[in-house]
Protein backbone atom coordinates (compact mmCIF):
# COMPACT_ATOMS: atom_id res chain seq x y z
CA UNK A 1 0.00 0.00 0.00
CA UNK A 2 1.25 3.48 -0.81
CA UNK A 3 -1.70 5.57 0.39
CA UNK A 4 -0.28 8.10 2.89
CA UNK A 5 -3.59 7.95 4.78
CA UNK A 6 -3.25 4.28 5.71
CA UNK A 7 -3.41 5.18 9.41
CA UNK A 8 -6.28 7.03 11.06
CA UNK A 9 -6.14 8.58 14.51
CA UNK A 10 -8.69 8.05 17.29
CA UNK A 11 -8.78 10.38 20.28
CA UNK A 12 -10.92 9.56 23.31
CA UNK A 13 -11.76 12.67 25.32
CA UNK A 14 -14.02 14.01 28.05
CA UNK A 15 -14.22 17.60 29.27
CA UNK A 16 -10.71 18.65 28.26
CA UNK A 17 -11.58 21.03 25.45
CA UNK A 18 -8.51 23.27 25.63
CA UNK A 19 -5.98 20.44 25.80
CA UNK A 20 -7.78 18.66 22.97
CA UNK A 21 -7.46 21.77 20.79
CA UNK A 22 -3.68 21.78 21.28
CA UNK A 23 -3.49 18.09 20.34
CA UNK A 24 -5.57 18.63 17.22
CA UNK A 25 -3.40 21.50 16.04
CA UNK A 26 -0.42 19.13 16.10
CA UNK A 27 -2.26 16.24 14.47
CA UNK A 28 -3.82 18.28 11.68
CA UNK A 29 -0.35 19.60 10.78
CA UNK A 30 1.15 16.14 10.25
CA UNK A 31 2.54 15.50 6.77
CA UNK A 32 0.58 12.24 6.57
CA UNK A 33 -2.70 14.17 6.84
CA UNK A 34 -4.40 11.29 8.67
CA UNK A 35 -8.12 11.01 9.09
CA UNK A 36 -8.82 12.08 12.68
CA UNK A 37 -11.80 10.95 14.73
CA UNK A 38 -12.61 12.32 18.18
CA UNK A 39 -14.67 9.92 20.29
CA UNK A 40 -16.23 12.31 22.77
CA UNK A 41 -17.29 10.74 26.07
CA UNK A 42 -20.35 12.95 26.65
CA UNK A 43 -18.37 16.12 27.38
CA UNK A 44 -20.26 19.02 28.97
CA UNK A 45 -17.58 21.73 28.57
CA UNK A 46 -18.32 22.82 25.01
CA UNK A 47 -15.95 20.31 23.40
CA UNK A 48 -18.29 19.54 20.51
CA UNK A 49 -18.99 23.19 19.76
CA UNK A 50 -15.24 23.88 19.73
CA UNK A 51 -14.67 21.00 17.31
CA UNK A 52 -17.39 22.17 14.95
CA UNK A 53 -16.08 25.73 15.00
CA UNK A 54 -12.30 25.24 14.93
CA UNK A 55 -11.76 21.78 13.42
CA UNK A 56 -14.55 21.10 10.93
CA UNK A 57 -12.35 18.59 9.11
CA UNK A 58 -12.19 16.34 12.19
CA UNK A 59 -14.81 13.61 12.51
CA UNK A 60 -16.69 13.52 15.81
CA UNK A 61 -18.26 10.44 17.34
CA UNK A 62 -20.64 11.91 19.92
CA UNK A 63 -21.12 9.25 22.58
CA UNK A 64 -24.23 9.69 24.74
CA UNK A 65 -22.50 8.55 27.96
CA UNK A 66 -18.94 8.24 29.20
CA UNK A 67 -17.51 4.97 27.86
CA UNK A 68 -13.99 5.52 29.22
CA UNK A 69 -11.33 3.64 27.27
CA UNK A 70 -14.02 1.85 25.27
CA UNK A 71 -14.47 5.07 23.32
CA UNK A 72 -11.32 4.03 21.47
CA UNK A 73 -13.07 0.81 20.39
CA UNK A 74 -16.03 2.77 19.06
CA UNK A 75 -13.65 5.05 17.18
CA UNK A 76 -11.71 2.15 15.66
CA UNK A 77 -14.97 0.60 14.41
CA UNK A 78 -16.05 3.90 12.88
CA UNK A 79 -12.83 4.30 10.88
CA UNK A 80 -12.12 2.28 7.74
CA UNK A 81 -8.33 2.76 7.64
CA UNK A 82 -6.37 -0.49 7.98
CA UNK A 83 -4.30 0.94 10.86
CA UNK A 84 -5.42 3.06 13.81
CA UNK A 85 -3.21 5.23 16.02
CA UNK A 86 -4.52 6.16 19.44
CA UNK A 87 -3.93 9.60 20.92
CA UNK A 88 -5.18 10.98 24.19
CA UNK A 89 -6.35 14.57 24.35
CA UNK A 90 -2.88 15.50 25.60
CA UNK A 91 -0.76 13.52 23.14
CA UNK A 92 0.08 13.48 19.45
CA UNK A 93 2.35 11.79 16.89
CA UNK A 94 5.70 13.00 15.59
CA UNK A 95 5.85 13.91 11.88
CA UNK A 96 6.49 10.74 9.89
CA UNK A 97 5.62 8.38 12.77
CA UNK A 98 2.32 7.25 11.29
CA UNK A 99 3.87 6.57 7.88
CA UNK A 100 6.64 4.56 9.54
CA UNK A 101 4.11 2.55 11.53
CA UNK A 102 2.08 1.81 8.40
CA UNK A 103 5.21 0.62 6.59
CA UNK A 104 5.95 -1.76 9.46
CA UNK A 105 2.40 -3.14 9.42
CA UNK A 106 2.54 -3.56 5.64
CA UNK A 107 5.80 -5.50 5.90
CA UNK A 108 4.80 -7.74 8.85
CA UNK A 109 1.35 -9.31 8.45
CA UNK A 110 1.31 -10.79 12.00
CA UNK A 111 2.03 -7.45 13.65
CA UNK A 112 -1.00 -6.38 15.68
CA UNK A 113 0.21 -3.49 17.81
CA UNK A 114 3.18 -1.12 17.88
CA UNK A 115 4.20 0.38 21.21
CA UNK A 116 5.91 3.64 20.29
CA UNK A 117 8.75 5.50 21.95
CA UNK A 118 7.06 8.22 23.97
CA UNK A 119 8.58 11.63 24.67
CA UNK A 120 7.13 13.65 27.54
CA UNK A 121 6.56 17.38 27.91
CA UNK A 122 8.10 20.41 26.21
CA UNK A 123 11.61 19.07 26.82
CA UNK A 124 10.73 15.78 25.08
CA UNK A 125 12.07 13.70 27.95
CA UNK A 126 11.95 9.94 27.31
CA UNK A 127 9.15 8.25 29.20
CA UNK A 128 10.66 5.71 31.67
CA UNK A 129 8.53 3.00 30.07
CA UNK A 130 10.63 3.27 26.90
CA UNK A 131 13.60 1.58 28.58
CA UNK A 132 11.38 -1.06 30.16
CA UNK A 133 9.91 -1.97 26.78
CA UNK A 134 13.27 -1.92 25.01
CA UNK A 135 14.73 -4.29 27.63
CA UNK A 136 11.86 -6.80 27.37
CA UNK A 137 13.18 -10.33 27.93
CA UNK A 138 10.78 -11.59 25.26
CA UNK A 139 13.26 -10.37 22.65
CA UNK A 140 12.69 -10.23 18.89
CA UNK A 141 10.74 -12.56 16.63
CA UNK A 142 11.79 -13.45 13.12
CA UNK A 143 8.50 -12.27 11.60
CA UNK A 144 8.12 -9.07 13.64
CA UNK A 145 9.95 -5.75 13.92
CA UNK A 146 11.30 -4.44 17.20
CA UNK A 147 11.13 -6.21 20.56
CA UNK A 148 8.18 -8.31 21.72
CA UNK A 149 6.31 -6.85 24.70
CA UNK A 150 3.06 -7.33 26.63
CA UNK A 151 2.50 -3.73 27.59
CA UNK A 152 2.25 -0.26 26.11
CA UNK A 153 0.93 3.25 26.68
CA UNK A 154 -2.42 3.71 24.98
CA UNK A 155 -1.49 7.26 23.94
CA UNK A 156 1.55 5.83 22.15
CA UNK A 157 0.07 2.81 20.40
CA UNK A 158 -0.79 2.04 16.78
CA UNK A 159 -2.89 -1.03 16.01
CA UNK A 160 -3.84 -3.07 13.01
CA UNK A 161 -7.56 -2.36 13.02
CA UNK A 162 -8.45 -5.96 12.20
CA UNK A 163 -6.29 -7.27 15.04
CA UNK A 164 -7.74 -4.79 17.52
CA UNK A 165 -11.29 -5.79 16.69
CA UNK A 166 -10.36 -9.49 16.59
CA UNK A 167 -9.01 -9.26 20.15
CA UNK A 168 -12.09 -7.40 21.36
CA UNK A 169 -10.37 -4.07 21.95
CA UNK A 170 -10.15 -2.51 25.38
CA UNK A 171 -12.21 -4.44 27.93
CA UNK A 172 -15.44 -2.91 29.20
CA UNK A 173 -14.89 -4.11 32.78
CA UNK A 174 -11.73 -2.03 33.23
CA UNK A 175 -13.26 1.21 31.89
CA UNK A 176 -10.10 3.29 32.33
CA UNK A 177 -6.70 3.17 34.07
CA UNK A 178 -4.07 0.55 33.28
CA UNK A 179 -6.28 -0.99 30.61
CA UNK A 180 -3.42 -1.69 28.21
CA UNK A 181 -2.02 -4.95 29.64
CA UNK A 182 -5.23 -6.88 29.10
CA UNK A 183 -5.41 -5.85 25.45
CA UNK A 184 -1.76 -6.86 24.95
CA UNK A 185 -2.57 -10.27 26.48
CA UNK A 186 -5.62 -10.70 24.26
CA UNK A 187 -3.75 -9.76 21.10
CA UNK A 188 -0.97 -12.23 21.90
CA UNK A 189 -3.51 -14.92 22.77
CA UNK A 190 -5.03 -14.51 19.30
CA UNK A 191 -1.61 -14.86 17.66
CA UNK A 192 -0.95 -11.19 16.97
CA UNK A 193 2.47 -9.68 17.57
CA UNK A 194 2.86 -6.84 20.08
CA UNK A 195 6.19 -5.06 19.75
CA UNK A 196 8.08 -1.96 20.80
CA UNK A 197 9.38 -0.03 17.81
CA UNK A 198 11.39 3.01 18.98
CA UNK A 199 11.48 4.62 15.54
CA UNK A 200 7.73 5.27 15.87
CA UNK A 201 7.51 8.32 18.14
CA UNK A 202 4.65 9.84 20.14
CA UNK A 203 4.60 13.03 22.21
CA UNK A 204 2.77 13.17 25.54
CA UNK A 205 2.10 16.43 27.39
CA UNK A 206 0.21 15.43 30.55
CA UNK A 207 -1.20 18.01 32.92
CA UNK A 208 1.16 18.82 35.83
CA UNK A 209 -1.29 17.47 38.41
CA UNK A 210 -2.07 13.77 38.39
CA UNK A 211 -5.69 12.80 37.80
CA UNK A 212 -7.56 12.18 41.05
CA UNK A 213 -8.05 8.52 41.86
CA UNK A 214 -5.81 7.15 39.12
CA UNK A 215 -3.56 5.06 41.43
CA UNK A 216 -6.61 3.24 42.77
CA UNK A 217 -7.97 2.61 39.27
CA UNK A 218 -4.67 1.18 38.09
CA UNK A 219 -4.43 -1.19 41.05
CA UNK A 220 -8.05 -2.23 40.69
CA UNK A 221 -7.57 -3.01 37.03
CA UNK A 222 -4.34 -4.91 37.60
CA UNK A 223 -6.24 -7.20 39.96
CA UNK A 224 -9.18 -7.57 37.58
CA UNK A 225 -6.77 -8.38 34.74
CA UNK A 226 -5.32 -11.15 36.91
CA UNK A 227 -8.75 -12.66 37.50
CA UNK A 228 -9.76 -12.30 33.85
CA UNK A 229 -6.68 -13.96 32.32
CA UNK A 230 -4.13 -15.35 34.81
CA UNK A 231 -4.09 -18.65 36.76
CA UNK A 232 -6.29 -18.78 39.86
CA UNK A 233 -3.36 -19.16 42.33
CA UNK A 234 -1.76 -16.07 40.79
CA UNK A 235 -5.00 -14.08 41.05
CA UNK A 236 -5.52 -15.20 44.64
CA UNK A 237 -2.00 -14.13 45.56
CA UNK A 238 -2.54 -10.72 43.98
CA UNK A 239 -5.82 -10.35 45.88
CA UNK A 240 -4.13 -11.23 49.17
CA UNK A 241 -1.32 -8.77 48.53
CA UNK A 242 -3.75 -5.95 47.77
CA UNK A 243 -5.81 -6.80 50.87
CA UNK A 244 -2.66 -6.56 52.99
CA UNK A 245 -1.84 -3.16 51.50
CA UNK A 246 -5.40 -1.99 52.07
CA UNK A 247 -4.92 -2.05 55.83
CA UNK A 248 -2.77 1.05 55.62
CA UNK A 249 -3.37 2.59 52.19
CA UNK A 250 -6.58 4.32 51.12
CA UNK A 251 -5.84 3.84 47.40
CA UNK A 252 -5.45 0.12 47.98
CA UNK A 253 -8.70 0.03 49.97
CA UNK A 254 -10.60 1.69 47.17
CA UNK A 255 -8.96 -0.56 44.56
CA UNK A 256 -9.84 -3.70 46.53
CA UNK A 257 -13.41 -2.59 47.18
CA UNK A 258 -14.05 -1.77 43.51
CA UNK A 259 -12.34 -4.92 42.28
CA UNK A 260 -14.43 -7.14 44.55
CA UNK A 261 -17.59 -5.42 43.32
CA UNK A 262 -16.61 -6.32 39.75
CA UNK A 263 -15.24 -9.77 40.54
CA UNK A 264 -18.43 -11.75 39.68
CA UNK A 265 -18.43 -10.18 36.20
CA UNK A 266 -14.70 -10.89 35.82
CA UNK A 267 -15.24 -14.54 36.71
CA UNK A 268 -18.04 -14.83 34.15
CA UNK A 269 -15.74 -13.41 31.49
CA UNK A 270 -12.63 -15.25 32.61
CA UNK A 271 -10.53 -16.66 29.76
CA UNK A 272 -7.11 -17.93 30.88
CA UNK A 273 -4.16 -17.16 28.65
CA UNK A 274 -2.76 -19.87 26.38
CA UNK A 275 0.30 -21.52 27.98
CA UNK A 276 2.82 -19.74 25.75
CA UNK A 277 1.40 -16.31 26.60
CA UNK A 278 1.25 -17.15 30.31
CA UNK A 279 4.92 -18.17 30.14
CA UNK A 280 5.72 -14.84 28.48
CA UNK A 281 3.82 -12.93 31.18
CA UNK A 282 5.74 -14.85 33.89
CA UNK A 283 9.03 -14.16 32.17
CA UNK A 284 8.27 -10.43 32.11
CA UNK A 285 7.49 -10.57 35.83
CA UNK A 286 10.66 -12.51 36.59
CA UNK A 287 8.79 -15.50 38.00
CA UNK A 288 8.79 -19.17 37.05
CA UNK A 289 5.94 -20.74 35.14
Amino acid sequence: MTDPRRTGVVIATRNRRDRLAVTLRHLTALPERPEILVADNASTDGTRAMLARDFPEVRVLALPVNHGALARNHGARALDTPYVAFSDDDSWWAPGALARAADLFDAHPRLGLIAARTLVGPAAEPDPLNDVLAASPLGPATDLPGTQVLGFLACGAVVRRRAHLDAGGFHRLLFFGGEETLLAYDLAARGWGVTHCPDVVAHHHPAPAARTGRPALQRRNALLTAWLRRPVPYALARTGALAAEARGDEHARRALREALTRLPAALRERRPLPPHVERAARLLEGTSA
